[in-house]
């Protein structure tokens, strides 16, 4: 699991309260269950109507893309992308079959396989391609969910408040509730725009970055694969796969290159 996105809205959380307790305030007036209602009830409506089943379905996808960890780390990859190479120079393309079948990552197993079945270099990249294309608007699908609750939330938040403050208006006759009833009207609007700028709008961020994260996972598996197909020496492949990783990760593949190649 990112710890990274539980710790920052556990963060955010506890400034908001621990702040408004510093000026005095209670925090048993923070919790207004009427206005949590209104407020998150009414921005899940409203991202449902936005949103059509197919792409709402995928929701817990969404969920588990911004708290899990990514699974594939970019210099493994490249470590068996060169393995690979090394069988194929050796053995020829066919010793692969087994690794392609039996590897884990669906999208480096059917570019295997298409090279182990001799398919044709560019119809290979085309058909990664277009499954890149699919997976990368998939991962849009899945921030925009998210941004369109950030969007709904603090104005549902607003509209409870009117609706609390109707209710106040309609109840005059007794001016010691004012206070407390205007309160509670207000917190609709914390709900809204608390949520919106802790929860909705910064896992969206979280979703767009691990979505370029794997995208660039991708196209690093592209390259290896067709360079793979195309026979190329092994660790001239590495080198070329290094310069999709940031420049710390790049020194440690490099001086593990250098070590391998003194051994």
């Amino acid at each position: 699991m990112d710890l990274t996105t539980i710790i920052g809205m556990i963060i955010g959380l506890l400034a908001l309260i621990i702040g408004y307790l510093l000026d005095g305030g209670h925090l048993d007036a923070l919790f207004v269950i009427s206005s949590f209602i209104i407020v998150i009830g009414t921005t899940a409506g409203a991202v449902i109507v936005s949103f059509p089943w197919s792409q709402l379905k995928e929701f817990p996808q969404a969920v588990k893309m911004a708290v899990k960890e990514p699974k594939d780390e970019p210099e493994a990859i490249i470590e068996e992308i060169v393995e690979m190479a090394t069988i194929a120079r050796r053995e020829g393309v066919l010793a692969l079959e087994q690794k392609a079948v039996e590897n884990p990552n669906p999208f480096l197993k059917d570019g295997l396989m298409m090279v182990v079945d001799g398919t044709d270099p560019e119809l290979t990249r085309q058909i990664l391609e277009l499954e890149m294309d699919s997976i990368e608007n998939r991962h849009e699908g899945y921030a925009k969910i998210f941004e369109s609750a950030g969007g709904f939330a603090p104005t549902m938040g607003i509209l409870g408040t009117v609706m609390g403050l109707i209710h106040v208006l309609g109840n005059l006759e007794a001016p010691e509730t004012l206070g407390p009833a205007i309160a509670v009207a207000f917190s609709a609007t914390l709900y809204g725009v608390g949520s919106a700028n802790v929860v909705f709008l910064p896992v969206a961020s979280k979703i767009k970055i691990r979505g370029k994260q794997h995208m660039t996972n991708l196209e690093l598996m592209l390259e290896g694969i067709l360079a793979l197909q195309a026979g190329e020496n092994p660790q001239l492949i590495r080198k070329k796969l290094t310069s999709f990783l940031h420049s710390s990760k790049k020194k440690t593949v490099e001086a593990g290159d250098s070590n391998g190649e003194e051994r």
